[in-house]
């Protein structure tokens, strides 16, 4: 989108924290990255490794590695916004809800200010496999399983499906599907 350096650290920062602030202020527990002295240079530091690096690296069928590197992504932090709220009292539906808006959140402000259409508004699996993540985190929490178990079998099983979804461009029906041919 030829954005200034500001901009696209604004973009890094917002997308990579938004989905754990969201949760943070919706469980009531102080704001993760507002008390973590690494968060925001992370954000930061990966914003100006972009910044310097060739426009063709994030270009065409390039842009593959950014797809997969945000499934890992994805999985992981469902599973570390379930377990957070897990571990601070909330009800396992709540909590692989709260994991749901961890993993997906900050890509959709970031979507949002920049005036673009959301991958979650496409049928194209990418909430699914946040959910499935969510709910096997939540899911192994209340039967007791080890979450040393649990949360990479989760993370897995969440990075796998939204694998799948990249390679084989795997989407769910969308709305009103069955009365198209009529």
């Amino acid at each position: 989108m030829r954005q200034t350096f500001v901009t696209m650290a604004f973009f890094a920062v917002v997308t990579g924290v938004g989905g754990g602030t969201v949760r943070d202020l919706l469980i009531g527990a102080p704001v993760f990255w507002v008390h973590n002295a690494w968060t925001a240079p992370v954000c930061l530091g990966v914003a100006l490794m972009v910044w310097f690096s060739p426009s063709r690296w994030w270009q065409g069928e390039s842009t593959r590695v950014i797809e997969w590197a945000d499934a890992a992504g994805l999985g992981a932090y469902a599973v570390l916004g379930t377990a957070k709220a897990l571990a601070l009292g909330v009800a396992p539906v709540p909590a692989a809800m709260m994991g749901v808006i961890t993993g997906c959140v900050g890509g959709v402000i970031r979507d949002v200010i920049a005036g673009r259409p959301s991958i979650i508004m496409r049928p194209e699996l990418y909430v699914t496999p946040a959910a499935l993540t969510s709910a096997i985190c939540a899911g192994g929490h209340m039967a007791g399983i080890d979450k040393m178990i649990v949360w990479p079998v989760a993370a897995l099983a969440g990075f796998g499906l939204r694998g799948a979804a990249i390679q084989w461009q795997l989407a769910l029906p969308a709305y009103g599907w069955r009365s198209r041919g009529k």
